[in-house]
């Protein structure tokens, strides 16, 4: 049986590696970033809600996704992602508004 994920995900338009990006979602979200020195670093928001960062590879341009994922529901991911969003604002990034992901 494959584990559904639920995923939500927010898109920055700044040149940024991907652990400063995963060091301030993790300042953000009052937490810290698991797995940082493995392929699949992740920060999470919650009990079952976690962030993953895709960042633009061989020097493309940003902008980079932040991807909220949840393996219980659309609403905890979605209602995560809100979070993180506004939270992110705060710090002074321009975040583009949540959209649903398919995964």
């Amino acid at each position: 049986m494959t584990e559904r994920l639920h995923a939500v995900t927010l898109v920055v338009d700044m040149p940024i590696t991907k652990i400063d990006a995963l060091d301030v979602i993790a300042f953000a979200a009052d937490g810290g970033v698991d797995d940082a020195r493995t392929s699949h670093p992740r920060v999470w928001l919650a009990p079952h809600a976690w962030v993953e960062v895709e960042i633009p590879k061989f020097a493309d341009p940003p902008p980079f996704a932040i991807d909220v994922y949840s393996d219980v529901s659309g609403e905890v991911a979605w209602a995560q992602a809100h979070r993180l969003h506004a939270a992110l604002e705060r710090l002074g990034w321009t975040v583009e508004r949540p959209r649903r992901s398919a995964r």
